[in-house]
């Protein structure tokens, strides 16, 4: 089961998000022991992360690797003056809310569910000066159901509220789902464990790379939404024509193109180059016969 986990990024929300992780030095700049940045070695991939910054959540993310030691981000600049070069770092994948929750709007039924030691918030909703800070699965599912509602605008009409309707699911468990469907979160995580860069450009900074569903999100089953077989890393622009069924590939990892691709489209797009194959695993190898027999463009 996942952790959960509250970071306060005032001064460095900017860098750290926008670079995919948190970033905290090893001690207090007396050299002390400090609960909160010990925290960050005891993080895993796959637990949550709520990112709070000018008294607002303003975005969520999944860990995606534990904790390597290195030094001080320089991007930081003059906010970490005060903090020890030697430090450690996590990766997160983020998602930013449009509308992001402000915690001391909701301390009526916050502040019941904080821990009692170590939070990140006091009773009344101010903060209090930690960095990383564990929080209890019932405060995490409070804030995920909050939180939910503003995840919609990636899922096509109707289906984010069939999802917060489900009782057979967990709140942790709807909000990976809603996740996969924008590409992040633990379907990403599945994914990048069987695929490394995209196939036809050959890009494999995981930034520049859109998780792609085979079988489309809004036809899969549960398992299948998350299942790291049903999915390819892809470059927006190749995503783009893969979603649409102007491309797909066959078994032997052979890119088949559309009749209904424009030639200038395959020529200004880099997809007349020859390719190095590259084998579908079994598993994807099911998912593409779906895709190559109901999504893709045969005239």
């Amino acid at each position: 089961m996942p952790r959960y986990w509250w970071v306060n990024q005032n001064q460095t929300y900017k860098a750290e998000i926008g670079g995919g992780y948190m970033w905290s030095p090893k001690t207090n700049k007396d050299g002390g022991f400090s609960q909160f940045y010990q925290n960050m070695t005891e993080v895993s991939s796959g637990d949550i992360v709520f990112s709070f910054a000018d008294t607002f959540i303003k975005a969520v993310g999944v860990v995606s690797s534990t904790a390597r030691s290195t030094e001080k981000p320089k991007e930081f600049g003059k906010a970490g003056d005060a903090w020890d070069a030697d430090g450690w770092l996590v990766q997160v994948d983020y998602e930013e809310l449009n509308s992001p929750i402000k915690p001391k709007e909701h301390m009526d039924v916050l502040a019941p569910l904080l821990p009692k030691r170590y939070s990140p918030i006091r009773a009344d909703g101010g903060g209090n000066q930690v960095y990383l800070a564990e929080i209890p699965k019932p405060m995490a599912e409070v804030l995920l159901s909050l939180i939910g509602q503003q995840l919609d605008v990636a899922l096509e009409e109707g289906q984010e509220r069939e999802i917060q309707n489900r009782t057979d699911i967990g709140v942790t468990e709807k909000y990976q789902l809603v996740m996969s469907r924008v590409g992040q979160g633990q379907y990403r995580k599945n994914l990048e464990q069987h695929e490394i860069g995209c196939r036809i450009t050959k890009i494999t900074d995981g930034r520049f790379l859109t998780a792609s569903h085979i079988k489309p999100w809004s036809k899969s089953t549960d398992f299948e939404k998350l299942d790291g077989n049903n999915g390819l890393l892809l470059s927006p622009h190749v995503d783009r024509l893969f979603d649409r069924g102007y491309i797909s590939f066959e078994d032997n990892g052979a890119m088949m193109s559309s009749p209904s691709l424009p030639p200038q489209v395959i020529l200004a797009w880099g997809l007349s180059a020859v390719l190095e194959k590259r084998p579908l695993t079994k598993e994807q190898a099911s998912y593409m016969e779906y895709h190559r027999t109901k999504i893709f463009r045969k005239t």
